[in-house]
């Protein structure tokens, strides 16, 4: 029996995929779930096959919910139009339903999965190439979700002070604290603002709107100092990118 879940806030769009599944009996549906919390939580709980995901969901989107899912099961993607996505699913050959959708597309969705089952789930690289185009969306540049522990955090990027390489995370500084987020520097840098946050080192990503003034340090190297008291190096390069934001 192949385990599956359906997460989608339309309750109608859950009806029409449980009633399409009714000819494939081989398919169980374990839960509902109306957004990403609910979502991830029984991702974690049941360890599914397969779930069928909406993208435009409050609370937190079904890509953003991906990136917080250790174990990926394998996903067919349901979503009314959107660029970013459609770019995302075309770039990266991961199927998916265009809302509203017939029997007939669901069907070859699903025997499309079937004849690739056990071998579904996409390569971790490809479900990374994925959700790396998608976050291009400018929905996505607002904010920065973060799982700690058991509990999904948003963290608004007007709140963030700074980003910190950490080892394959990044960490994401805030008044309140601290976040891991397993994305790249290389991510955050080519996403968030550029007229905002300013790559200042190879290690360190700092908003311009923390900084309170900056000190030279050895050689060419300068220090930034935050609002919060902490010192960020600043390398020649970061220096330079640094003062043209600046307007110095």
């Amino acid at each position: 029996m192949i385990r599956a879940l359906l997460i989608d806030d339309e309750p109608l769009a859950r009806m029409v995929v449980r009633e399409y599944l009714q000819g494939f009996p081989q398919i169980e549906v374990l839960q509902e779930c109306g957004d990403g919390f609910e979502g991830l939580k029984a991702i974690q709980q049941h360890q599914p096959d397969l779930i069928f995901l909406d993208v435009q969901m409050p609370k937190i989107n079904g890509f953003e919910m991906l990136e917080l899912v250790d174990e990926q099961p394998a996903v067919i993607f349901t979503t009314a139009f959107d660029e970013y996505a459609i770019k995302a699913f075309e770039a990266h050959a991961t199927d998916y339903l265009l809302k509203p959708f017939s029997k007939d597309r669901f069907n070859k969705a699903i025997e499309k999965f079937l004849a690739q089952a056990p071998h579904t789930v996409a390569p971790k690289q490809e479900q990374e190439q994925l959700l790396q185009t998608a976050s291009h969306s400018p929905a996505q540049h607002e904010r920065i979700v973060v799982k700690t522990g058991t509990k999904v955090k948003i963290i608004p990027v007007a709140d963030v002070q700074y980003l910190q390489a950490d080892d394959d995370y990044v960490s994401v500084f805030t008044q309140e604290g601290s976040y891991l987020k397993n994305k790249t520097m290389s991510f955050f840098e080519q996403t968030l603002d550029a007229r905002q946050f300013v790559r200042v080192h190879r290690s360190y990503i700092v908003s311009v709107q923390e900084i309170t003034r900056i000190d030279p340090y050895e050689k060419d190297s300068h220090l930034a100092i935050l609002k919060s008291g902490a010192k960020i190096p600043v390398s020649k390069t970061g220096y330079v990118k640094l003062k043209q934001v600046l307007g110095i």
